[in-house]
């Protein structure tokens, strides 16, 4: 009875030792453990708005006395000691929002990048605003969330908003 019992653990084992080596032609590796996944695509976006303070252009938001502003020039620098910088450009769109994607940032932490606002390109709301913050300082990243996309994972951050008003804020026309 005994020699019965040892044969069937001999065959029982070996079935399960060649369903593990490949046997079974499905997604097991010999250790029993998954295959590694493949590569993921990541990518990080980073967004933010830029309004005209005290100007009532198209957009107005009273609680905030300022307008959306289109066409600013966005920049997200990261920087990793004295020599390793990273610039990815941007621009605001109509309603003064933007959003500035790259896979090629991957390496920096949140520590080392900022967004910052170099030109308005709008005559009648040129000037940052200094009160506020990020007015030629950059603002710092804030993280918001990882989204799932066709092509791999994308953290999404948030910098916040900047602000820009008139040399002459009677004349906003």
């Amino acid at each position: 009875m005994a020699a019965l019992l040892a044969k069937c653990l001999v065959l029982s084992l070996s079935t399960v030792l060649l369903s593990l080596l490949g046997g079974t032609g499905g997604s097991v590796s010999a250790m029993g453990l998954p295959p590694p996944p493949a590569t993921v695509n990541f990518s990080i976006a980073v967004q933010g708005m830029v309004w005209c303070k005290g100007c009532k252009y198209g957009g107005y938001y009273a609680p905030m006395d300022a307008s959306p502003l289109q066409g600013a020039a966005v920049e997200l620098r990261c920087r990793h000691g004295p020599r390793r910088t990273k610039l990815v450009p941007g621009v605001t769109w109509q309603g003064g929002y933007f959003r500035i994607e790259s896979s090629q940032l991957t390496s920096f932490t949140i520590d080392e990048c900022k967004v910052y606002v170099t030109a308005s390109h709008s005559p009648l709301c040129d000037l940052p605003v200094p009160e506020y913050p990020g007015a030629g300082k950059g603002l710092k990243l804030r993280f918001e969330r990882f989204d799932k996309r066709a092509d791999g994972l994308q953290a999404l951050y948030s910098a916040g908003n900047f602000f820009f008003q008139s040399e002459y804020p009677n004349k906003c026309y």
